[in-house]
């Protein structure tokens, strides 16, 4: 899967409407990826994130019923800010796959997510991996912008 892992890459920026700690989620429990992973069923995800921990899904094409079994290894778990990770197929060797790195800023209630991927060139308009992913992000944005808990509204001192 890897056309140069020292050099080649992309990178996707998402400014999205939730604080981190909903981002941090979408990216690390199993329910939550269920929701935004593109055809994985929640029954096909495992993941143990700690860094050396591993992690797998399987996306299902919905038309055809081919299995894309997917995984790697937490190389860098830095709790609401920082997720590092190899892509590829799930036993892949750790040194040859492609390497995902997730950053998280928040500011103010919103968080800007950077994704970049070492190792695989993908592009804007390829119909494969860049594009993919691009959707999946959308996905992802579109999840933890409805999974915003309304806060308890305090009862007015003067409707009591």
């Amino acid at each position: 899967m890897s056309t140069n892992a020292s050099t080649a890459g992309f990178t996707i920026t998402r400014a999205l409407d939730a604080r981190s700690e909903l981002v941090w989620r979408a990216w690390t429990q199993r329910e939550e990826l269920a929701g935004w992973l593109p055809s994985t069923p929640l029954q096909t995800i495992s993941f143990d994130v700690r860094e050396g921990g591993r992690y797998r899904y399987t996306m299902i094409n919905t038309e055809t019923g081919e299995e894309f079994p997917t995984g790697g290894v937490f190389l860098e778990v830095a709790p609401l800010e920082r997720l590092v990770f190899t892509w590829g197929s799930p036993d892949d060797p750790t040194e040859d796959s492609p390497v995902v790195t997730l950053t998280l800023a928040e500011d103010d209630g919103r968080t800007e997510m950077t994704f970049h991927l070492r190792g695989f060139a993908g592009r804007p308009g390829d119909g494969y991996v860049y594009d993919g992913w691009s959707e999946a992000l959308d996905d992802l944005a579109a999840l933890v912008r409805t999974s915003e808990v309304t806060p308890a509204v305090e009862p007015d001192a003067n409707t009591r």
